[in-house]
């Protein structure tokens, strides 16, 4: 594997909370942000009829989300393809999920989940670049792109051990995303 691309790898992948930041804002007096936990890992060894030689690799991301006031936990089986761009950025590219599997199925622990290749198709919002700085030791990008008529922004911070994601979201003009921050995730 590239070394830039395994440097993506180890820092995405992992269980991921921003458990710490729920505690402070509770403490603070009203919680912002959602509660929210990804469980990410390379999934190579899923893809069947991959073509031989084919580059890049595969990542699965199980997403739960729990909102502000609420038990119920929102579950978002999220599949990406990266690649390498040059020695210092990576390309993300969003995949679709098969429409005939279930979300609650897809996840790292499904000893039968499979993906097959020729039924695999990219999402229409990327790629986004993800830039490596070696000074402050992180990737960062900022990408926007419409997702079924919606404007979908993510920037995002990664480093050894933590994520800073912000997503903005608008629909018509207004904004969807009920905060102004990034989600803090510390990897467990």
């Amino acid at each position: 594997m590239n070394s830039i691309l395994k440097k993506f790898a180890n820092i995405l992948c992992g269980t991921l909370d921003n458990k710490a930041q729920i505690e402070a804002e509770i403490s603070e007096g009203k919680q912002i942000h959602p509660y929210a936990k990804h469980v990410t890992d390379v999934c190579d060894h899923r893809i069947i009829n991959r073509p031989e030689g084919h580059p890049g690799i595969y990542i699965l991301e199980e997403s739960y989300y729990v909102k502000p006031g609420q038990s119920e936990t929102e579950i978002k089986p999220l599949f990406f393809y990266i690649t390498v761009k040059g020695d210092t950025s990576v390309l993300l590219h969003s995949m679709q999920v098969p429409l005939h599997m279930k979300p609650e199925e897809v996840i790292n622990t499904n000893d039968d989940l499979v993906f097959d290749f020729n039924e695999l198709e990219m999402r229409p919002w990327g790629p986004a670049e993800y830039t490596w700085h070696e000074d402050k030791q992180c990737f960062t990008v900022d990408h926007e792109g419409p997702i079924n008529g919606i404007s979908f922004r993510l920037t995002e911070t990664l480093k050894e051990g933590e994520l800073f994601v912000m997503e903005l979201v608008h629909k018509d003009g207004v904004k969807l995303t009920p905060y102004n921050t990034p989600i803090h995730y510390i990897k467990i």
